[in-house]
């Protein structure tokens, strides 16, 4: 198809995206932006949260992953699903208790403004990187696909993407990203679907035949029995719970939609409906990862990773379905990064800057400020892009889990402390424990082969992270003969 036609469509994608998020940030004010007035409807919420939580990485990469893993990625998601329940019936009913409007409120009120501040950095940090990431991947494929035909360079590209997205969250924010998720969502679940129709019918196979040719293939095996390997079962599920537990409840970004919803039993019903539909929408992006790998070994194209699925795509599929993809693709890019930057600016205005307590700032100056944030935000995320740029991964995701395994542990140590423990912390000693356990993590990862031969740690490094972050603070603490906080169930 050619590069100016598909320009034009991912122009009008544009258009249509920008009216509805001018139709729903309509009478928006800051608490539309922070919280969407605690007034949204949970379906929409939960259909928009597949979007978020899957993004271009899952589009691309997870399909890509299947050559080399099989379907071991789906341990993770079994692991994922306990995590959620925890998400759902032990942090959802905190959070709701204490109306709160950024999470790390509760390290705040459990243990002390230095310790809220902290657990907001790390989500700063770990966000920032991981929308860049995400972000790097789609900009890439649409570069090579459609941008760097038309003369369009990659650096412009990446701030025109960043600038979109300011464009039309600047206003509403929540408010209207929970409208422009949903859009999103259905579009790339749209193209999963057109992608793995049109492979079975280029196979000639039924999805049943087309399953056993993948596992003779051994393509299809999803448990791991290698005590010594990354995917062994029991450090799969061990670190998909904790992931999600991480990655979804101690995440601004996620938890902020959630408690946008009306009731705590709306948002647990939220949760747990996105949790389900997102375990199976991934199956599908599995099996769709084997169909590319029968597609790629019955032509003989040597293909492999992020690449196989565009490649095939449009080297081989019919120009309606290189549309659709890029549709989808696109569509997978933004829920995960407007969300992102809606978040990181929410958690700096509240929990860096503390803007609910500039009782005299009028509205006007309030709205000054986040915007100002906002921008500071889309700059930092386009740096980072210039970064990844310079040191290209060939598998993103296993790039994104190996950094959430060192970047979110300590906000879960930190949430499990203030959350399940009784003792007081020294607040100020805590920024040593948060710094320097992620330090000594990435040391073990690097040496790992050093110190456990051919044992090799895999997401469970996040276990591990938390649990020394939990010592840590375990060690700047003293029993505290009060009786427990609010925050503790």
């Amino acid at each position: 198809m050619s590069p100016t036609l598909l320009f034009f469509v991912v122009l009008a994608y544009f258009g249509v995206l920008l009216t509805v998020a001018r139709l729903a940030s309509r009478n928006a004010t800051s608490e539309s932006f922070f919280n969407g007035n605690k007034n949204s409807n949970w379906v929409v919420v939960a259909i928009g949260m597949i979007g978020t939580s899957l993004s271009g990485v899952t589009f691309v990469s997870v399909p890509g992953l299947v050559g080399e893993s099989g379907f071991l990625y789906f341990q993770l998601l079994l692991g994922q699903l306990i995590g959620y329940l925890v998400v759902a019936f032990v942090l959802l009913p905190v959070f709701y208790r204490l109306k709160l409007v950024s999470i790390y409120a509760v390290l705040g009120i459990r243990m002390g403004p230095v310790s809220r501040a902290c657990g907001a950095w790390l989500f700063l940090v770990s966000r920032c990187i991981g929308a860049a990431a995400r972000l790097y991947l789609v900009i890439i494929i649409l570069q090579e696909s459609i941008l760097g035909a038309l003369g369009v360079s990659y650096w412009f590209s990446a701030a025109a993407a960043i600038a979109l997205i300011v464009l039309y969250t600047y206003q509403g924010g929540v408010k209207t990203i929970i409208w422009t998720d949903l859009l999103q969502t259905a579009l790339m679940l749209t193209g999963l679907v057109a992608a793995a129709a049109y492979l079975l019918h280029a196979l000639d196979l039924s999805v049943a035949d087309s399953y056993r040719q993948m596992h003779s293939a051994g393509l299809a095996r999803i448990f791991s029995h290698d005590v010594d390997s990354s995917y062994f079962w029991p450090k799969q599920l061990l670190a998909g719970m904790l992931i999600s537990v991480a990655m979804t409840g101690m995440d601004q970004e996620m938890m902020q939609k959630n408690i946008s919803v009306k009731s705590l039993r709306d948002s647990q019903k939220n949760i747990i409906s996105m949790a389900l539909a997102m375990t199976a929408v991934v199956f599908v992006f599995l099996f769709l990862g084997g169909l590319l790998r029968l597609f790629a070994d019955s032509h003989g194209l040597q293909l492999g990773g992020d690449r196989i699925f565009p490649a095939i795509v449009f080297q081989h599929m019919p120009e309606a379905l290189q549309l659709v993809f890029v549709i989808a693709l696109i569509s997978a890019l933004f829920p995960s990064a407007d969300g992102a930057l809606t978040a990181l600016t929410a958690s700096y205005c509240i929990d860096i800057a503390r803007l609910d307590q500039r009782h005299s700032w009028s509205e006007a100056q309030r709205l000054a400020f986040r915007r100002k944030v906002q921008l500071a935000f889309a700059v930092m995320l386009f740096l980072l892009l210039v970064v990844l740029k310079l040191i290209d991964s060939n598998s993103i995701v296993n790039l994104i889990l190996r950094l959430a395994a060192i970047t979110y542990g300590p906000l879960l140590g930190l949430f499990c402390f203030a959350v399940l423990s009784r003792r007081t912390v020294a607040d100020r000693k805590v920024p040593l424990v948060v710094l320097s356990v992620p330090l000594l993590c990435f040391v073990l990862d690097q040496y790992q082969a050093q110190l456990f031969g051919t044992y090799r740690i895999g997401l469970e490094m996040l276990a591990i992270n938390g649990a020394l972050t939990w010592l840590g603070l375990v060690a700047i603490s003293t029993p505290r003969a009060a009786p427990a906080s609010a925050v503790a169930p």
